[in-house]
């Protein structure tokens, strides 16, 4: 597989980049350099690429060594400058005919450094995922939401292959092409120690960080539960309020997501711990858990694209109710149900769940998603369909 590909996010980049800047996000090695200096660079004149960990461009940036022609600019990883958001400020502001700016980070740049952003209204900001099935198989889906999805009616051999691939492998580029278990053992590893000798050290003062490398060894095992802060302090003996900084830090780096319940008075929801998901479902050790993380995956990547892209304002929650009734996953637009998704290894019976939640929330669409081939059917009013059909109509 050609992991130079055109990404999903390559024409609305191209687009924003003729009034503001672009920032992407993501995790480490999920192709945001390639995708900058590889992919986006094939539509563009002139580049020049900046990366802050390599000390010539460093010198260059802070010399303000830019070209003397239109250029696109491409700064990596610049938010472990301290002073980078009126760095990036001042050139836009002063250049903005003559540069187009992308800024690339393996942090959460919309939100790193509190205060008040001094960027506003100056750049788009998208996050980049991991391959997905639709991305894999080169399906792209026209969205109209609280509109019915549509899934892919050909390909099926395709897409069960990239099915397989990415349960097994995850979704980011170097392991779909080895495709080496001893490999993803590890990359697992090395994974985990760059992100914290090199990501997070570098741009957080962080006093305990083996304790904090410690929680990370714990997380693979808390997937698809409720989290509990209270036990992960219990189990490693430090403070409620270093177990919450240490979980917000991880996230900001793209190592782990939570998925927050929806509350509404009909279905006498809970009001408590979201679930965990990991960013590389890879490391779950769990089939059933690391099929509802790939899932899971897969739909935060759907509504961070719509609202990224086309700024509606969608999001993701589980549905949970005090008798203890839950559904995975569900979809809302503008406050408004749009589909529940219940995720299944093997089970093609519809769960009651759905339809509980279905009646009192007025949810149009209810999926219930299994790890089985060429299975799609209606039944009370729940559409049980195969893995790889169904994520062939997201991103």
């Amino acid at each position: 597989m050609n992991m130079e590909k055109e990404r999903y996010l390559v024409g609305n980049i191209l687009e924003d980049l003729e009034e503001k800047m672009v920032f992407i996000g993501g995790a480490r090695q999920v192709g945001k350099t390639t995708l900058a200096t590889k992919i986006i660079t094939k539509n563009i004149a002139n580049y020049v690429y900046y990366n802050w960990d390599y000390s010539p461009d460093r010198k260059r940036m802070m010399k303000f060594e830019m070209p003397s022609e239109e250029s696109l600019l491409i700064f990596d990883e610049i938010h472990k400058y301290r002073k980078w958001k009126s760095f990036i400020k001042g050139i836009f502001d002063v250049y903005k005919n003559k540069y187009k700016i992308i800024v690339t980070g393996s942090a959460r740049l919309n939100v790193y450094r509190k205060g008040s952003d001094s960027l506003q209204g100056r750049y788009h900001y998208y996050t980049l995922h991991p391959f997905s099935v639709a991305e894999m198989c080169n399906v792209k889906n026209d969205f109209i939401p609280l509109h019915e999805l549509y899934f892919q009616s050909e390909k099926s051999k395709e897409l069960n292959e990239a099915t397989e691939l990415l349960l097994k492998f995850g979704g980011f580029p170097e392991m779909i092409l080895t495709q080496s278990e001893k490999s993803l053992r590890r990359w697992h590893n090395e994974k985990i120690e760059r992100l914290f000798k090199e990501d997070i050290r570098d741009v957080e003062n962080l006093r305990d960080i083996n304790s904090m490398k410690l929680l990370g060894d714990m997380l693979p095992s808390k997937v698809a539960n409720q989290l509990s802060i209270n036990s992960l302090r219990a189990d490693l003996e430090v403070s409620h309020r270093a177990i919450s900084e240490w979980l917000d830090v991880l996230e900001m780096f793209y190592y782990h997501y939570r998925i927050y319940p929806y509350s509404a008075k009909v279905i006498r929801s809970i009001k408590k711990e979201p679930k965990l998901y990991l960013v590389d479902w890879s490391e779950v050790e769990d089939e059933s858990l690391r099929f509802e993380n790939m899932i899971a995956s897969h739909l935060l990547k759907f509504v961070q694209f719509i609202n990224e892209a086309e700024g509606y304002k969608i999001k993701l929650f589980y549905l949970r109710n005090v008798d203890k009734k839950e559904v995975d996953f569900f979809v809302n637009v503008n406050e408004k149900p749009w589909f529940a998704v219940e995720v299944k290894l093997n089970d093609t019976e519809p769960s009651p769940n759905l339809l509980y939640f279905k009646e009192r929330l007025k949810i149009p669409f209810l999926f219930q998603v299994v790890n089985k081939k060429n299975v799609d059917f209606i039944r009370k009013d729940v559409r049980v369909i195969s893995a790889s059909k169904f994520l062939s109509g997201l991103v």
